[in-house]
């Protein structure tokens, strides 16, 4: 892991394409709650960075903390640089910290069945003990919106009666948002998503 504070490199990534107009803090949830000239903005420069920025800058943000990572994985989405798949698959397979919910979306964007296999990877891991983590709920939302999307049944399992999201939900019952209500945000955020990566096939040849 790489450290701003150790790190010029990482840190000018930083001050270039997490900070600015408080990227890093509106994107995700707080992006569903912009409007009119605000949204408008925040969307035009969000596709201007992910055009900016080159494979080899994703990758430094994506060995930083968690606000780098969140930023790099939303400018993957937007410019679907599929190329990063087994890299945030790795990342969260890890589940190092909070917002991992943005690796989610960049494999909800991506939309493939090797995204849900990398979301599968993750269940059959982290489900089958009662430890909370950053984001069961998260993860198994993004396969219930996958399995829409593809025409799949990959959750039905999980779902089952003694199934692996059933027992874990019976182990955790403080800490279990539900999965369909949360799929509807993810549903939203690739919404929002779409609409950028439309935009950022409009723009010149990435880097």
């Amino acid at each position: 892991m790489r450290h701003a504070g150790t790190d010029p490199e990482l840190m000018d990534l930083i001050r270039r394409f997490v900070t600015p107009g408080r990227r890093y803090m509106r994107l995700g949830g707080s992006s569903l709650r912009l409007s009119g000239p605000e949204r408008d903005l925040f969307v035009r420069e969000l596709v201007q960075a992910a055009g900016e920025i080159t494979p080899t800058e994703l990758g430094i943000l994506l060995e930083g903390g968690w606000r780098e990572r969140k930023t790099a994985s939303w400018l993957v989405a937007v410019s679907g640089r599929t190329e990063f798949r087994n890299r945030i698959g790795e990342l969260l397979l890890a589940s190092g910290g909070p917002y991992q919910g943005s690796l989610c979306i960049a494999l909800a964007t991506f939309g493939t069945d090797a995204d849900a296999d990398l979301l599968c990877t993750y269940l059959d891991r982290y489900l089958p003990g009662p430890d909370f983590r950053w984001d069961q709920t998260a993860v198994f939302s993004t396969l219930l919106h996958l399995d829409a999307a593809l025409g799949t049944e990959r959750a039905a399992p999980y779902l089952a009666a003694g199934g692996l999201w059933q027992q874990w939900s019976a182990a955790t019952p403080n800490t279990v948002r539900d999965p369909q209500e949360y799929r509807q945000i993810v549903d939203q955020l690739c919404s929002f998503t779409g609409e950028c990566a439309e935009l950022f096939a409009g723009t010149e040849p990435r880097n």
